[in-house]
C-alpha cells in the first residue's frame, strides 16, 4: 500500500475514531516493516515500552508518544485527530486500565491533605479529573484570551486556589476551540496546559504536571510557534528536573534554546525568550551538578538580557528583565552549594524590581534558601516572612519551602521570627 493511501485507510480512520494514537504508531511501524525492537532502538527505549505504547495500557508519556509517532511517520494532523482535536471529544490519552488509588476520591483527598497544601483538595482533584477526561465546554461568553489573561493573573498573584478552580473549564473551552485546527487555537491550548503544568509543579504535583507539560509540547508543535514550543519545553524540563531526570531535563531545554535561537532573535519577544531559556538551562545544569555549564549559561543570560526593558509590555510570553536574571543567578549559586555567591548575586535585588506578587515573593524565598544553606535561621525566617507578606501561597503551597519552615520550627524555635512564621504557615513552633 502506498504511504499516502495508508493514512486514509479504514484501519487508520478506525484508530482515529477510537482515539487510539498507539494503534496509529503500530500501523506506521508495520507499514515500514519494523519490529517493535527496531522502533525502540530509534526512540531510545525498551521493546516492552513500545509494546505498552502501542497497546495503550498504562502509558501516559506523551513526549515519547510524539517521538514514536514522528519516527514511524504518523502525519501530525492524523496524530492530532487521534488526540481528540477533531470529531467527538477524546476521553483521554491516558491508559484505560485500572487506576486503583488514583480513582479513589477518599484516597486522593487523604494524599492531598497529607501534602500540607492550602489549596482545597476538591480543586486539585478537579484539575486531575480534567486531565484524565476533558470536561464538556462551559459555554462561557467571555473571550478565551481574556480568560487566559485572568488565569495568568491568578498565578502571578500567587492565588493558586483561584487558578485551580478556573483551569478545568478553561482547558475544556480551549480544547473545544482547537477543533478549528488553527495555529492560534493550538497555541492557546498549549499555553493553558503550560500554565497548568506551572502551577502543579509549584505545589508539588509532579505526575499531573508532567502530563500537562507533555500535552503543552504536542499542541505547541501543532501551532508552529517557536515561542509556544519554547514555553512548553521549559515547563517540561522543569518538571523532569523535579522528577530527578536531569539528563532529560537538560536535553529538552537545550532543544528549546536552539529553536528560539533559530528565529534570529529579530524581535524583543524572541530576545526575551532566548534569555529566559538560557536562565532555565543554567539552573537545570546547576541542579544536575554541571557547574561549568551552569555558570557559562547564567553569564550568557546576563549578556542576552542586558538590553531587555526593566518593565516588559503586558502580555509578553517571557516577561524577563535584567533583575529577573540576577534572581536566577541566586538560584544557580544556591543549587551549586555556594550560599555566599548566591547572596552576593542577590545583594542589589528589591521588591520594586518585580511587577507581580509571585516574583516578589520568589525573590524572598530564593534568598531564604541561601540564608538557610549558610546556616542563618533568623535571616531565613525574615526573608520567608517577607515572602508571606508579598504572596502567602509562595510559602504555604510550595513543599520545599514548607519543609524549611518545619525545620526552623523544629531546630530553631527560639530564633527571631520563627514562631510568627510557623503560625502564619499553619504550624506551631515547638
Amino acid at each position: 500500500m502506498r504511504t499516502d493511501s495508508l493514512w486514509t485507510s479504514s484501519r487508520v480512520t478506525t484508530a482515529v475514531a477510537r482515539q487510539d494514537p498507539g494503534a496509529l504508531i503500530r500501523i506506521a511501524r508495520q507499514h515500514r516493516g519494523w519490529r517493535q525492537t527496531d522502533l525502540a532502538t530509534r526512540i531510545g527505549c525498551s521493546t516492552s515500552t513500545v509494546s505498552r505504547l502501542e497497546t495503550h495500557h498504562g502509558y501516559a508519556d506523551l513526549t515519547l508518544l510524539r517521538r514514536a509517532a514522528h519516527e514511524a511517520g504518523v502525519p501530525t494532523g492524523v496524530l492530532a485527530a487521534s488526540l481528540g482535536l477533531a470529531g467527538p471529544p477524546a476521553a483521554t490519552v491516558v491508559a484505560d486500565g485500572p487506576r486503583r488509588d488514583e480513582e479513589d476520591p477518599m484516597r486522593r483527598r487523604t494524599l492531598l491533605a497529607a501534602a500540607g497544601l492550602t489549596a482545597p483538595a476538591a480543586l486539585l482533584t478537579g484539575v486531575q479529573d480534567a486531565l484524565a477526561s476533558t470536561p464538556a465546554p462551559t459555554g462561557s461568553p467571555v473571550p478565551l484570551d481574556r480568560r487566559i489573561t485572568t488565569a495568568r493573573g491568578y498565578f502571578d498573584a500567587g492565588q493558586h486556589s483561584h487558578l485551580l478552580k478556573a483551569l478545568p473549564g478553561l482547558l475544556a473551552d480551549t480544547r473545544e476551540a482547537a477543533r478549528s485546527r488553527q495555529d492560534l487555537d493550538f497555541a492557546r491550548l498549549s499555553a493553558c496546559y503550560s500554565l497548568t503544568a506551572q502551577v502543579l509543579t509549584k505545589i508539588g504535583r509532579y505526575d499531573q504536571s508532567r502530563l500537562s507539560a507533555d500535552r503543552a509540547t504536542i499542541y505547541a508543535e501543532l501551532s508552529g510557534s517557536p515561542l509556544a514550543a519554547a514555553a512548553a519545553a521549559r515547563e517540561l524540563s522543569i518538571v523532569l528536573r523535579h522528577q530527578n531526570q536531569p539528563a532529560a531535563a537538560q536535553r529538552h531545554i537545550l532543544d528549546a534554546v536552539t529553536r528560539v535561537e533559530k528565529t534570529g532573535l529579530r524581535t524583543p519577544a524572541q530576545a526575551s525568550a532566548y534569555a529566559q531559556m538560557l536562565c532555565t538551562t543554567s539552573y537545570t545544569a546547576a541542579r544536575a551538578g554541571d557547574r561549568d555549564q551552569a555558570l557559562t549559561m547564567i553569564r550568557d543570560a546576563t549578556r542576552a538580557a542586558r538590553d531587555l526593558p526593566h518593565h516588559p509590555p503586558q502580555g509578553r510570553l517571557f516577561p524577563l528583565t535584567p533583575a529577573a536574571v540576577d534572581l536566577y543567578a541566586v538560584g544557580v549559586h544556591w543549587a551549586l552549594g555556594d550560599a555566599g555567591a548566591a547572596l552576593e548575586a542577590g545583594r542589589g535585588l528589591h521588591e520594586g524590581q518585580f511587577s507581580t506578587p509571585e516574583r516578589k515573593a520568589r525573590m524572598h524565598t530564593d534568598l531564604a534558601r541561601a540564608w538557610w544553606q549558610w546556616g542563618k535561621p533568623e535571616q531565613t525566617a525574615a526573608e520567608l516572612l517577607s515572602a508571606l507578606r508579598a504572596s502567602p501561597g509562595e510559602v504555604r503551597d510550595r513543599p520545599a519551602i514548607r519543609t524549611i519552615v518545619t525545620d526552623l520550627r523544629t531546630r530553631h524555635a527560639q530564633a527571631a521570627g520563627v514562631r510568627e512564621l510557623a503560625a502564619s504557615v499553619g504550624t506551631r513552633a515547638a
